[in-house]
């Protein structure tokens, strides 16, 4: 029968390697199934029960069987996956996890705990911010501490180990900054792209129901960060284009299949001096490069195109953070002398027919395309349309009974209705989303775009002008162009809280820590091949056997310094020479005495010599010399209890200050 705990896995070991493991999955919760968290847990209170109780670990059969459940589990959770970024963190969750049932050998242990430093790994695939690494390196030090104590036959302090594991890792942090700094560098993700990359992530679609961008506010995620040059444009005109919908269902908007790079160019003249601004865009894992309307040709990165419909796209999904740099004149004409296709006028047959006589009665009063959108603007200011983030559900016809039923609605409700209705009139029209707006950080002097901006309007086709943008929105809430999302809302919706008013000192360290993630994303998680070659070029390291040969020096320099200081310490032990100082001292005290060790006496013959002649000194000497033998010849291991050298050394020093008040 196996035993629940060898030897060398004490309980005082076991539990610290319960904690740490628990701390190191913890995380991992969020995206694991829940009846693999609820496993988990249950694996890891039945472990540290057992051992408490000296309960044997489960046989063979009991392991397999787990093991195979858990195996089929994370196939059936993840539709047929064992590899990728979620399907093979939940079966090393797992595999971790059922590890702590057959911990018989040393080498057991170690599997775990190495697995445990690559679950560490994993979660940069997840998060890569600040508390992230924070989190992550207690993690690291905790697996270390809970190493060092393995490797130990008998019980070993956790503050000891803990204290040699944090100054390990510390020692080892200049090395980490020099392999970061040098070490070449790969387009994309270290980690590489798995094949469930494309999983759901929060932000802009290719397509568009009532409810889909509401759904984002309750998002505070950055979108992305932008640095202006000169001129900062005033809130109507920061908008963000993104994906243009112009195919109709009759309840979802979509997105045509984008041409070709080659045919994909549109017409555009642009007039006056152009914006010219810096945007560092977080992953969104689709080719949408956000931009303000309408960019310069020259300023397009190289491998990015405007699409048909204006949409600035890039050649690949953008699958890490990605700077780029525009210029972009608000006054410009689009297509003005390319007719728009059919299909921008098509509606879906036998829907929405009271917004269709709505249109034709529109149509009959307003011979001009202008005049006709100025009234359909017109009604949304005039009758009571109000924006709400709950607005009630629609059916069938719900184009009719949003705007002559319900009239409540966000802002996708009033683009999809304001679309409907100019194509019913017979003017081109499409949806365009994106964001709208941007929260100024002082300190680092450049906006913030959150996914709660997002945002829908339309754009109809004018003659003589192109395609203009119009928001219905806007006639029906300005509060929302000119001052935010929070000041458009009525005082009875419930907002998210980070749209909720903050105080001076809220405010004060949202935005110390928005800049200080901003400074990390750049320097840090930014630190891609373009930034690698420009920091080294400074240093003449412009080629890469000049970058592999400075790697390989400087590695070879650390590590010589890092064990010549390893020998000096081994050569002189700090702890006995303190020691010995200081006993030292005691015997120049005792000198003064008249009692004097003689060469051939040791500490503890002298010392017995001296409390025959002075008993009333003998137990303040006695116990200065227990002292001194624990530092000076003892075994120094703080598994002797729950002394560290430091520790036995304050000791010392009590008691020889102790015995030397005694000698007087």
């Amino acid at each position: 029968m196996n035993r629940a705990h060898p030897a060398f896995l004490s309980v005082q070991t076991l539990l610290p390697l319960l904690a740490v493991l628990l701390l190191t999955l913890a995380p991992h919760a969020a995206h694991l199934p829940l009846w693999e968290s609820a496993g988990i847990a249950g694996l890891l209170l039945w472990r540290a029960h057992a051992a408490r109780r000296h309960w044997p670990l489960p046989p063979g059969a009991v392991k397999t069987a787990l093991t195979l459940l858990a195996v089929i589990g994370v196939v059936v959770s993840f539709r047929g996956r064992l590899s990728g970024q979620y399907a093979g963190t939940a079966l090393l969750c797992a595999m971790a996890a059922l590890k702590l049932l057959e911990l018989k050998q040393r080498r057991d242990v170690m599997v775990l705990l190495f697995l445990m430093y690559f679950l560490v790994l994993t979660h940069f695939l997840f998060n890569q911010d600040l508390w992230t690494l924070a989190y992550l390196l207690a993690c690291v030090i905790g697996t270390t501490a809970v190493l060092i104590q393995s490797h130990h036959s008998t019980a070993l302090s956790l503050r000891y180990a803990l204290k040699t594991s944090t100054r390990m890792v510390i020692q080892a942090l200049p090395l980490m900054v020099l392999l970061f700094v040098l070490f070449p560098r790969i387009p994309g993700p270290l980690w590489g792209l798995p094949n469930d990359a494309g999983a759901a992530r929060s932000g802009l679609s290719d397509d568009m129901s009532p409810g889909d961008i509401s759904s984002l506010i309750n998002s505070d995620e950055v979108a992305f960060r932008v640095r202006f040059k000169d001129r900062v444009p005033p809130p109507s005109a920061r908008y963000w284009r993104g994906p243009v919908l112009d195919q109709f269902d009759g309840r979802r908007w979509h997105a045509r299949t984008q041409q070709p790079f080659a045919q994909a160019i549109p017409e555009i003249t642009l007039h006056g001096t152009p914006l010219y601004y810096t945007i560092t865009l977080e992953p969104q894992r689709s080719r949408w490069l956000l931009a303000l309307d309408m960019p310069e040709a020259e300023s397009i990165p190289a491998d990015a195109q405007l699409a048909a419909s204006a949409t600035l796209l890039a050649k690949n999904p953008v699958i890490d953070r990605r700077r780029y740099t525009l210029g972009s004149s608000p006054d410009y004409r689009l297509d003005a002398a390319r007719a728009p296709a059919p299909a921008l006028v098509a509606l879906p047959p036998n829907l929405n027919p009271r917004t269709r006589a709505f249109a034709q009665q529109l149509r009959a009063q307003y011979a001009s395309d202008v005049d006709l959108v100025n009234a359909a603007l017109q009604h949304f200011r005039s009758e009571p349309f109000y924006y709400t983030l709950r607005p009630p559900l629609l059916g069938r016809n719900s184009v009719d009974e949003f705007l002559f039923d319900t009239r409540r609605g966000f802002c996708e409700h009033y683009a999809s209705a304001m679309t409907v209705l100019m194509r019913a009139a017979g003017i081109a029209a499409r949806v365009v989303t994106g964001y709208q707006g941007a929260e100024r950080n002082a300190l680092g002097d450049y906006w913030i775009v959150r996914q709660s901006d997002a945002h829908a309007w339309v754009e109809v086709w004018l003659a003589q002008r192109g395609w203009v943008r119009i928001d219905p929105t806007a006639a029906v809430a300005p509060e929302r162009i000119e001052s935010g999302l929070e000041s458009a809302l009525g005082l009875g919706e419930r907002l998210p809280r980070h749209l909720l008013a903050r105080t001076p000192w809220q405010h004060y360290i949202a935005v110390r820590w928005d800049w200080v993630n901003a400074q990390w994303n750049a320097a840090v998680l930014g630190y891609g091949p373009e930034l690698q070659q420009a920091f080294l070029r400074r240093f003449g390291l412009d080629d890469l056997r000049r970058m592999l040969l400075a790697l390989t020096l400087s590695m070879t320099a650390v590590l010589t310094i890092l064990g010549l200081w390893i020998l000096y310490r081994q050569q002189k032990p700090a702890v006995q020479d303190r020691a010995a100082r200081l006993w030292q001292r005691l015997q120049k005290r005792l000198a003064r005495a008249g009692f004097t060790a003689q060469p051939h006496e040791g500490a503890q013959d002298f010392i017995l010599r001296v409390n025959r002649a002075r008993p009333q000194w003998a137990d303040a000497l006695t116990d200065a010399l227990q002292a001194y033998q624990a530092c000076r010849y003892g075994t120094l291991d703080p598994a002797q209890g729950d002394d560290d050298p430091a520790q036995l050394l304050r000791a010392l020093r009590a008691a020889l200050d102790k015995a030397t008040s005694s000698v007087g």
